[in-house]
């Protein structure tokens, strides 16, 4: 034993042995150090996103015309004519509310609501890759270029809701603030959203939703490529009409628990397309109908059973 504890005694006196735990010290400094390096490397990437982001909302504006960016974006003159001529056609319509109208807002502005879309970072964008649902999207206002913005504040205006109202017979509408599931859309080559009901009401504000409004952004679509947005009958038997979702067509339609939507089929557009649309859900402070009262989640043909809210 004391053999023993001499021997030891004698390592312990060895330069080596004695800056070992020095050397244990340093390690775990540079574990550390090197750790710290990565969080860093880390958040300058992302400082370097959004400077990149930044550059393109700036870049659009200098190389676009700020009478443009200010100007309205579709014709309200043309929205009351509309409001009066189609209001009757918009209620009676099968398989429910709804309707259809080319070229209703101003092309020049939709063309850099699509070169924002198209230049944005898609890292900040929220992905689903499920069943029945296989998208991109994003309701971040911070990712927004300024005539997509200037877009979404004009459609959740007044003079925009007055239109809505008078059209559809809903009064007392209310925009979303948080684009709550809406914002911007994309669905990429092999992409779909299964045919479903949507969810009926706002999980912060309390209201009920009554109405989707959709705008495309596809220049040259080819129908063969699919993507078409199908309204089926409230049965959830079929397609009563399809929509090919082309540049600058309009789909507003009632919400409801009926009012079946979506476009089933996997996209086939070439890898460098996608199918691009701009969302907006608008709500009352009244209930549609006493089955739409209770709070329910997106429920999909497929199963006919909520999601969570």
């Amino acid at each position: 034993m004391q053999i023993k504890e001499s021997v030891l005694r004698g390592l312990r006196r060895l330069p080596l042995l004695r800056a070992y735990p020095a050397l244990q010290d340093a390690r775990e400094q540079i574990r550390r150090m090197r750790s710290e390096s990565q969080i860093l490397q880390t958040d300058l990437e992302q400082a370097r996103h959004a400077v990149e982001q930044r550059e393109l909302t700036l870049r659009s504006v200098r190389e676009g015309d700020l009478q443009l960016l200010a100007a309205p974006v579709v014709d309200y003159e043309r929205l009351g004519e509309l409001a009066r001529q189609r209001g009757s056609d918009y209620r009676q319509a099968d398989p429910f509310p709804h309707f259809v109208e080319d070229g209703l807002f101003n092309a020049s502005i939709l063309d850099r609501v699509l070169a924002e879309f198209e230049g944005m970072e898609r890292g900040g964008w929220n992905r689903s890759d499920a069943t029945h649902e296989r998208k991109w999207s994003t309701d971040d206002p911070r990712l927004l270029g300024p005539f997509t913005s200037a877009l979404i504040a004009q459609l959740n205006g007044g003079l925009f809701l007055g239109f809505l109202e008078e059209l559809t017979g809903i009064t007392g509408l209310v925009p979303d603030p948080y684009l709550r599931g809406g914002g911007l859309h994309e669905i990429r080559r092999g992409g779909l959203l299964g045919i479903h009901a949507d969810f009926n009401m706002h999980p912060r504000l309390k209201l009920y939703r009554r109405l989707n409004l959709l705008v495309y952004l596809n220049k040259a679509w080819d129908e063969s490529w699919g993507g078409a947005l199908e309204l089926w009958d409230r049965e959830g038997r079929g397609a009563i009409r399809t929509i090919p979702p082309v540049f600058n067509r309009t789909v507003l339609f009632d919400t409801s628990n009926f009012s079946y939507h979506g476009h089933p089929h996997p996209l086939a557009c070439p890898p460098d397309r996608s199918r691009k649309s701009v969302a907006l859900y608008y709500y009352s402070a009244e209930c549609p109908a006493e089955a739409d009262r209770t709070a329910h989640g997106t429920i999909f043909l497929e199963d006919r059973e909520p999601a969570r809210t």
